[in-house]
């Protein structure tokens, strides 16, 4: 025992002098980095060049990294918005290194991702915003563009409703079309997402077995969006580019240790607001006072109020798991997530599982440079039947949820013989429970991109891009037999797969070159582009739940396919860093187009002042920058337009439309009307605009004011009778033009050690109207923009010359002394003595005139409150709820029912439905607090590791004020009926990185 005694002290000598040895050999570096006045910067990350020792300081600026070898070492130091510094040091036992940072004029030297290509944000030519990941939305966010709603002068983003991963309805700037699609182009890291409508669709992007594509990305990979606004800006994605265009970049791997990130957000959904109904009470009293004997005698004597019989309280969790650093000298990140959403409709549910591999490597010292970006999605939803919410706003509330009846247990109304009523509304609980909607989404998508830079000319950049995006969407709906909603098929089940095939290859070269003789720069880029982009859909035979075939497919699939070929390149040449003259030119070749028409050549031209850089603002005081811009440019749409529309096609009859001759049924085909001269819609626009900066870059900004003017809209219009093969066609017609103004400004209120106060703050007007929408100008020609629920063919919503897209064309209603409206009586406004649909008239539009946006963030110490605030003004909506419901003839139903009515009908009293009076559209302008997040950063909780530990609280859907009574005053087509109510969202999440 006794040698063992003196081994261990002997050891524990050894390791003594061996840790005195190490410890002699390596020190510490400590020190304070402060900004221009000599404040703390928190957060600034500091790093020894060519270790992974890195360190963030606290909130008041101090830092400490251990470890370091004694002898020569450089620091360097970085901070969003200031210049970083490098400087060299002596490492020897506990060092001292202070650092004094500069702003960066606000970014001005920030690199910004452009059209193919980079370039420094100081010497941008056209209209472009960046948002980055600091100032993303927090608390629950299952989609990307949830991110920047609120942050961005000219972009509105509107959540299509509260469903699980539901999409938003997004216009940079208004839209510039009528038939075709009005959303931008999105690209992620260099690949386009495509912009294919399928059969039946609304919105771009659509992929089955998924209530929205975009949720398909997950938002916790991006690390900035930059939105491309203006045509000098847009004009090299040619034939995309007429909506403006969203480019997104994910994050990627940096040098050093691995860090490891986890974050969770777990999230408790409630219903904000429910639709003004009649209770059952009031229903009772109100049959009771106007109805019949045999209408009294079908109330019930329940309570019930069917909204909260469909909906729930709804909980969410999203956890992420991301690690980043370097292996062998190859930059790397992987992060993988997983999202578990519940909607507030009962049965409503989402889960994504997605990963995400990129890797940045370098060959050649650095004359190489590769991103490999890879991502990968797999969700699964039950899509809850929506039709419930209309059904919930209707049904009977003095009825039971439960009855013993042989279609399910659930309350219908049945008659007399036992049968349903087929007038009536269906059990709302009964249509969410009997019908089971199950849909999957896998997607991938990425890509590799080489630069080269030659050896023998290093000015000179090869830029390859090969890219694809895959998805494949299928589910099944399935409803038993027994169930009244489909009573009269004895129940269904069907199957849907559909998968969009993407694939995409550019190629191009790029020279930057200072020639220092003529004190100038030039940058010059020429490309080629190829896409290609394929749509599978596969047709099922589709059954009632006994096994019967409902119906055949004619063919086992259908695709749908379209490729295009693109050429493009752009100049920049700047002169004495003060002036800039950038031109772009982009030809698109679409097979959608035929030989003589195929091609559109888009331009674009822009020229900027750098004034802050006169010798007579260099030395100011008061500005830190001072740019002014101007741009002219033209882009295209195709979007919208079925594949070889130009060619006389035919549509073959389904099995259930066959005819019988000779003993035998043949298939029919039917001749499609066609133009052979269709061609591309084209969009010219023109934008002016200043860039500013004050006092250093505390206050900084730009104010834009731009005119679009579409022209060759993709229409579809009515034509003789016998000179097509329908008397509707899809053709060239009609210009629409669009001009407004937006502004934003950005200021520290506040910048301290310990308080630092931002605020941030844009606005925009903007104005549609079409100006011709005839092959023969005529002021009076309209087209049709959409219906309403309860009047079937009665349209609401019409294109017109002179007007909004899709104003609302109603009758003046006429009101008594005490400023009731009276039932049926309207203005006869042309002064014939008759009031018929002549006496129509356009009134309003669901579109806003401004669009407001208020961010801000307030900082003490290690705690930080931030707010988002959105706001529309001058945007109207048609209450169809009341104009459905709320009359007598609803309640007391001819149809031998009672239904609920919408609380109008105690104010206008009206016994038959007045569809198209004026009274229904209402004033919906509102603000919205959309965020309100309060968070704690203990920063590093560990003095020997990196790790940091956050919590942050959010509150989404705070409150909302507007005058407009209805559920939600926010709606992208301006009809209240079916909307999905957007939750009030409460959320506490957790991020930890080491």
């Amino acid at each position: 025992m006794r040698v063992f005694y003196v081994m261990r002290q002997v050891l524990m000598l050894v390791f003594t002098f061996t840790a005195l040895a190490v410890q002699a050999q390596t020190g510490s570096i400590t020190g304070k980095i402060v900004d221009e006045t000599g404040q703390g910067l928190p957060g600034v990350s500091v790093q020894v060049k060519g270790l992974s020792k890195t360190s963030s300081t606290d909130v008041k600026g101090n830092f400490r990294i251990t470890g370091v070898a004694n002898g020569s070492a450089t620091l360097t130091a970085s901070y969003i918005g200031y210049r970083s510094v490098d400087m060299d040091i002596v490492v020897n036992g506990n060092t001292v290194a202070n650092f004094s940072l500069k702003p960066d004029s606000q970014n001005l030297n920030e690199v910004v991702v452009i059209g193919y290509g980079t370039a420094q944000k100081k010497d941008l030519t056209g209209s472009i915003t960046t948002v980055g990941a600091k100032e993303f939305q927090t608390g629950n966010i299952t989609s990307p563009e949830q991110l920047i709603a609120g942050k961005v002068a000219g972009v509105s983003i509107t959540s299509n409703g509260g469903a699980p991963g539901s999409g938003s309805t997004i216009r940079v700037r208004g839209g510039a079309s009528l038939n075709a699609s009005n959303d931008p182009l999105i690209v992620v890291d260099g690949v386009p997402f495509s912009s294919n409508l399928l059969p039946g669709a609304i919105s771009s992007n659509v992929i089955a077995g998924v209530g929205n594509p975009l949720s398909l990305i997950n938002p916790n990979d991006i690390e900035t969006f930059t939105i491309l606004k203006d045509a000098n800006a847009t004009a090299i994605y040619g034939s995309r580019a007429s909506n403006g265009v969203i480019l997104i970049t994910t994050k990627k791997g940096k040098s050093g240790a691995p860090v490891i990130n986890f974050s969770t957000v777990n999230s408790y959904a409630t219903v904000a607001k429910k639709v003004n109904v009649l209770s059952a009470g009031q229903i009772r009293s109100y049959v009771n006072a106007n109805g019949n004997a045999d209408q009294k005698a079908l109330l019930g004597t329940a309570n019930t109020d069917w909204q909260d019989v469909i909906y729930n309280s709804a909980f969410s969790t999203d956890n992420n798991l991301s690690i980043a650093g370097t292996f062998k000298k190859v930059p790397y990140r992987f992060s993988a997530g997983y999202l578990d959403q519940n909607g507030l409709l009962r049965t409503d549910n989402l889960t994504r599982s997605s990963a995400a591999l990129t890797l940045n490597p370098t060959f050649f010292d650095n004359h190489l440079k590769v991103d490999l970006n890879l991502k990968g999605t797999l969700s699964e939803s039950r899509f809850a039947n929506q039709d419930a919410v209309k059904a919930a706003i209707q049904f009977d509330p003095t009825q039971p949820v439960y009855a013993n009846n042989q279609y399910g247990g659930y309350f219908e109304w049945i008659g007399s013989t036992g049968q349903l009523n087929p007038n009536a509304p269906r059990n709302p609980l009964g249509l969410i429970e009997q019908k089971t909607d199950l849909g999957k989404a896998d997607r991938s998508f990425g890509n590799l991109r080489l630069d080269y830079s030659f050896h023998f000319l290093p000015e000179l950049h090869l830029n390859a891009n090969a890219g694809y995006d895959v998805s494949k969407g299928y589910g099944s709906v399935n409803i038993p037999a027994y169930a009244a909603q489909s009573f009269s098929t004895n129940g269904s089940a069907t199957h849907y797969d559909a998968v969009q095939h993407n694939k995409l290859a550019e190629v191009y070269f790029n020279y930057a070159k200072d020639l220092k003789g003529i004190n100038s720069n030039i940058n010059a880029t020429a490309g080629y582009g190829y896409y290609d982009n394929a749509t599978t859909t596969y047709n099922f035979t589709s059954y009632n739940a006994l096994g019967s075939v409902i119906s055949n497919p004619v063919f086992p699939f259908d695709k749908q396919q379209n490729r295009l070929l693109s050429y493009y390149g752009r100049v920049v040449y700047t002169l004495a860093d003060k002036y800039i003259l950038s031109g772009t030119m982009r030809a698109d070749g679409s097979s959608k187009f035929s030989e003589d028409n195929r091609w559109g050549y888009f331009p674009s031209a822009g020229f900027t002042w750098k004034a802050i850089n006169e010798s007579f603002l260099k030395e100011s005081k008061v500005f830190s920058d001072l740019k002014l811009r101007l741009s002219y440019g033209i882009t295209g749409q195709q979007d919208g337009i079925a594949n070889y529309s130009y060619l006389s096609n035919y549509y073959n009859s389904t099995n259930e439309q066959q005819y019988y001759i000779g003993g035998q049924y043949y298939h029919f085909y039917t001749p499609l009307a066609y133009d052979r001269n269709l061609k591309w819609e084209t969009s010219t626009t023109y934008n002016a605009g200043i860039d500013y900066g004050l006092f250093k870059g505390r206050v900084f900004g730009s104010v834009d004011v731009y005119y679009k003017k579409t022209k060759d809209l993709l229409s579809t219009v009515p034509i003789p009778v016998g000179t097509n093969f329908s008397n509707l066609l899809l053709t060239n017609v009609g210009n629409m033009e669009n001009k407004g103004i937006e502004a934003s400004v950005n200021i520290g209120l506040i910048k301290s050690d310990d308080v630092n106060w931002d605020m941030g703050f844009n606005v925009t007007y903007n104005k549609n109207k079409v100006t011709n929408l005839s092959l023969n100008p005529d002021p009076n020609y309209k087209i049709g923009a959409g219906d309403i629920t309860g009047a079937t063919g009665t349209t609401l919503k019409w294109n017109a010359a002179g007007y909004n897209p899709g104003s609302f064309y109603v009758y003046k209603q006429t009101y008594n002394a005490n400023g009731a409206p009276l039932e049926g009586v309207y203005e006869d406004l042309n002064n014939d003595g008759v009031v018929n649909d002549q006496d129509r008239y356009f009134y309003k539009s669901p579109q806003p005139k401004v669009i407001l946006g208020f961010t801000t963030s307030f900082n003490y110490k290690k705690w930080t409150l931030s707010t988002v605030l959105r706001g529309n003004l001058g945007n109207y909506i048609y209450d169809n709820v009341s104009s459905n419901l709320g009359v007598s003839r609803n309640v007391l139903s001819p149809a031998g029912l009672i239904n609920n009515a919408a609380t109008s009908l105690l104010t206008t009293n009206f016994v038959a439905n007045q569809f198209l009076s004026d009274y229904y559209v209402r004033k919906a302008s509102f603000l919205k607090m959309d965020n309100a997040g309060l968070a704690y950063d203990f920063g590093r909780i560990s003095p020997n590791r990196a790790t940091t530990l956050r919590f942050s609280a959010n509150v989404q859907n705070v409150f909302v004020i507007s005058s407009y009574k209805g559920i939600d005053p926010e709606n992208a087509l301006g009809i209240d009926y079916n909307l999905y109510p957007r939750p009030r969202t409460y959320s506490l999440g957790v991020n930890v990185g080491f």
